[in-house]
């Protein structure tokens, strides 16, 4: 059986069986074939056009990109209730939202670059559109906001993997707290720590 940290979301039974390998018994087994998949979407990502980023058939296409070896809903918004998130008829609403805000922060300068990846970030973490991996593709789209539009350097995200829990994990997901009561401030010191 997959342990998952207290503070991540659990899959249902039918999310389960949408596992590829099942050979995998357990969360370190997990995470190494979910980080083969993760490498094999970053070069995926070198291509992407700039233009096309802040998309929300892009967010799913990375998604599956980062998860579809492991996972056979990779890519596709979830249509199970979490302990996070936006219902699931209203995730692809809210996903389009996001995108069309985003796109308004950059056309207007609203934010610096970093607080317009952290902002991206932080929304599409609380809208959690699909059963697994929201963190790590929320910070795979933070990092490749930066890098394509705005030739910045990816983010640190506190220096350590926040997959397991950690110290690191707690600040994170404190940071991240702070941000659903717009304190931003938390949360962008994280990022680059």
């Amino acid at each position: 059986m997959i342990e998952y940290p207290k503070d991540a979301t659990p899959l249902d039974y039918e999310e389960l069986k949408g596992l590829k390998l099942p050979h995998i018994t357990n969360r370190q087994e997990l995470d190494f074939w979910e980080a083969q998949n993760i490498a094999q979407a970053q070069g995926w990502a070198q291509n992407l056009r700039q233009k096309d980023l802040l998309n929300p058939k892009v967010l799913c296409t990375a998604h599956k990109k980062m998860f579809s070896d492991v996972w056979t809903w990779a890519g596709k918004y979830r249509k199970t209730e979490k302990n996070i998130g936006a219902l699931p008829h209203l995730i692809e609403t809210q996903v389009h939202s996001l995108c069309d805000d985003a796109k308004a922060w950059v056309e207007y300068n609203s934010y610096d670059s970093d607080e317009i990846a952290a902002r991206f970030h932080h929304c599409l973490v609380a809208i959690h559109p699909f059963p697994n991996g929201n963190g790590r593709h929320a910070r795979f789209m933070a990092d490749l906001i930066l890098k394509k539009l705005f030739d910045k350097t990816p983010f640190s995200w506190g220096g350590r993997t926040l997959v397991t829990a950690s110290e690191t994990r707690r600040t994170y997901i404190q940071s991240l707290k702070a941000a659903d009561d717009h304190d931003y401030s938390l949360l962008l010191a994280f990022v680059r720590a």
